[in-house]
């Protein structure tokens, strides 16, 4: 899992709620789709940035997975803002699926 971060024990915390937020059509969680890019911690301002993307950029279901990673991370820090942004530059690939998600899709 590549996910750029400046605090890596926050970036663990978020990571393990957003194991819980799927893709409903691949039945994958958005971290082993590696759909996660960067999550940026803000410890001042109370904010934390999610840069993320989706498999394509025209998902119908994107606006439901979007929201549901911005609750996750809500949930997880209830203090902050969080605010979720949508990148698809670098475009998403299947090289980003971890091994235990390759392991599931190739089960099915």
């Amino acid at each position: 899992m590549n996910v750029i971060t400046n605090s890596d024990i926050k970036c663990n915390v978020a990571l393990v709620g957003l194991e819980n937020v799927y893709d409903p059509e691949i039945g994958l969680n958005v971290v082993d789709l590696g759909l996660i890019y960067e999550l940026d911690f803000n410890d001042v301002d109370r904010k934390i940035d999610c840069y993320m993307t989706l498999t394509t950029q025209f998902c119908p279901m994107g606006e439901s997975i979007v929201g549901n990673v911005k609750q996750s991370l809500q949930c997880s820090f209830p203090e902050d803002t969080v605010e979720v942004t949508l990148v698809f530059d670098p475009p998403w690939n299947y090289e980003r699926i971890s091994e235990s998600g390759q392991k599931f899709l190739n089960k099915e």
